[in-house]
């Protein structure tokens, strides 16, 4: 099933997209709270038209964003030449807020005091039910399904010092969509995914190449931190960030930029000066 999420008379929903028509399956709230009963139950008719929705990051407002850096071997050597790290031994996990995801076709400003916004694609898993202290051959079992998410980064800010966090956060810098598909529908294992910039390819990768696979990382985050339904776990992105190309580029306003990831689709989002929006 591919699901979205849009706003009806306030309220978040989600619902499951066919030929460009929406069915809806639940409110969001209720939906995460037992996602498994809501997808056993056959939704209605697809009488919603997907063009006219208003649509949201498909996940409650206060999931939890886990990111993981470093998770690519086409990424390593990358990371080492801009911030001295070395291949993490175990998944290298910082936090982002729910606040900064976006969907596609929102405008992304680029902070004022950065030469840009950098891209990453990234294969996004969403936790479904609740996993503490799992296994690595448990962990799939926990995921509702997988999305794209461009892990937009200001990298001044990233790599003033050795804490990602607000580098990570700017705002509307969160990008996923453009459809979450169930996990029964799709095996995160061997995924193409690219990042284009005003048409150009600028990373193109594929999960095999990833250091750490989703089982991984959930069963290394769970010890610690129980994952609960919503959740969002970035997998990490692979090489050919524009903070790796010699000379350096980045984001800037008038440039689009698209992420995507095979069998899930395209998120693409327009960069605009901090200007052009109004303070969140």
């Amino acid at each position: 099933m591919r699901l979205i999420a849009y706003t009806e008379n306030g309220r978040r929903h989600i619902g499951a997209v066919t030929a460009g028509k929406v069915a809806p399956v639940a409110p969001l709230d209720e939906f995460y709270a037992d996602a498994a009963a809501a997808l056993r139950t056959e939704p209605g008719p697809p009488a919603l038209l997907l063009a006219d929705l208003e649509q949201v990051p498909p996940v409650p407002e206060t999931a939890r964003v886990f990111c993981v850096g470093i998770n690519y071997h086409s990424h390593a050597g990358e990371s080492k030449t801009l911030a001295g790290l070395d291949v993490p031994r175990v998944p290298m996990v910082f936090g982002r807020w729910a606040s900064t995801l976006v969907t596609g076709g929102t405008p992304v400003p680029v902070p004022p005091n950065e030469p840009g916004l950098d891209w990453e694609v990234e294969l996004a898993a969403v936790i479904g039910t609740r996993a503490w202290n799992v296994s690595p051959q448990d962990a799939s079992a926990h995921v509702l399904g997988y999305t794209a998410f461009n892990d937009l980064s200001a990298r001044r800010k990233q790599l003033e010092t050795a804490q990602f966090t607000v580098g990570k956060n700017a705002d509307r810098s969160g990008p996923i969509g453009p459809v979450l598909v169930t996990a029964d529908e799709i095996s995160p294992a061997a995924l193409r995914v690219r990042t284009r910039v005003n048409g150009e390819v600028m990373q193109d990768g594929n999960t095999r190449d990833l250091i750490h696979d989703v089982g991984k990382i959930i069963s290394y985050i769970s010890d610690t931190v129980t994952l609960l339904p919503g959740d969002v776990i970035a997998t990490g992105t692979p090489g050919g960030i524009g903070a790796g190309r010699d000379p350096q580029v980045f984001l800037r306003p008038g440039d689009v930029v698209e992420v995507e990831v095979e069998g899930i689709g395209t998120v693409r989002n327009p960069i605009v000066d901090r200007s052009e929006i109004e303070a969140p």
